[in-house]
């Protein structure tokens, strides 16, 4: 809850940090003109999102009820072995991929008791979930936002297997993380009623409306304090060895830090903002498939063993040097 103090001084403050003197009832009608403001910047940036979420839902629902997610699931079970893993472990991930981190956890939960993984088995699952999950609502976003849904999709799959597949040999090589560990982490049981899943699914929406003003005020006040303009002024020097300008900056923190789900009408907006040439916009909406929401999944990815060295920096410095490697092949590709 923020408190009226604090929306206060985000509504008052001048740009060079001074506070103005202000009546209680200016304050006041200043706080109501905020919350107004942000309640329709709300619901703007919540719309594009929810027009995305209520198909992909549906459909995955009828999947679900069909059965064709576990059919789905099962082909992946020979790729698993590729990266070290039991191959069982493909349901998991394909049920991620159809649905969301937490339908793979909830699947991974239920079948981890009995399969005796290590830490970095668990560390390369859960990385792979990071880079390939919830893909009809992300590549939705991706292609809305003006990227090929397609290629952006296969990118992040083969990301997935190659850095699976390097961690793995790693860790064998080196016998490191190769403890089992005690797995504290438990999923609760999903209800399989019409009538529940409904219900969820209507909590998922308002939730989702909610953390979209969260991140519209936390966003202002990073904005207000100069917390963003620091940010994109470290990332301006760096974005052009990925094929970004420094005006891909915002799209990058938003998407890095709140994540393709929660900020992805945020995205949408700013990447059709006209601001971004059309292989900017890939090259962004790429990074963000390969490192987006930092801070929330990775720690989920931790609550179920996942280690930290694996899930987060292993795998950003991997994911950086694969999106250097696409830009500088491309642009090889282009000069010829």
């Amino acid at each position: 809850m923020v408190s009226f103090s604090l929306l206060s001084a985000v509504v008052t403050l001048s740009p060079d940090m001074t506070m103005p003197e202000i009546s209680p009832s200016g304050a006041a009608s200043s706080l109501r003109g905020c919350l107004a403001a942000l309640a329709a910047e709300t619901w703007q940036t919540s719309r594009e999102l929810i027009r995305i979420i209520i198909p992909v839902v549906i459909v995955t629902k009828i999947l679900e009820e069909l059965g064709l997610i576990y059919t789905l699931a099962s082909l992946f079970a020979p790729l698993m072995e590729l990266i070290g893993l039991p191959g069982e472990l493909g349901l998991v991930w394909g049920t991620a991929m159809m649905t969301s981190l937490y339908g793979g956890i909830a699947v991974f939960m239920s079948l981890a008791p009995d399969l005796h993984l290590t830490s970095a088995q668990i560390t390369v699952l859960a990385s792979v979930l990071l880079y390939c999950h919830s893909l009809p609502v992300e590549l939705m976003v991706a292609k809305r936002a003006g990227s090929s849904a397609l290629v952006v999709g296969l990118m992040r799959f083969f990301a997935a297997l190659a850095y699976g597949a390097f961690f793995s040999f790693f860790c064998l090589r080196f016998n490191f993380l190769q403890n089992r560990p005690q797995l504290l982490f438990k999923a609760p049981l999903a209800d399989s009623g019409l009538l529940s899943w409904t219900a969820d699914q209507v909590q998922n929406i308002l939730f989702i409306i909610v953390i979209i003003f969260c991140i519209l005020v936390v966003m202002k006040m990073l904005r207000r304090f100069g917390v963003l303009d620091l940010l994109e002024r470290l990332l301006a020097p760096v974005l052009p060895n990925f094929g970004m300008t420094s005006s891909a900056a915002p799209l990058t923190v938003v998407g890095m830090l709140m994540g393709i789900g929660y900020g992805g009408a945020l995205i949408i907006r700013e990447a059709q903002s006209g601001r971004l040439s059309r292989e900017e916009v890939f090259n962004s909406m790429l990074l963000l498939g390969l490192c987006h929401s930092l801070i929330e999944d990775t720690l989920l990815m931790a609550a179920i063993g996942g280690k930290f060295i694996g899930i987060l920096w292993v795998r950003m410095v991997f994911s950086l040097i694969f999106l250097y490697l696409w830009v500088y092949f491309r642009r090889r590709v282009s000069v010829k």
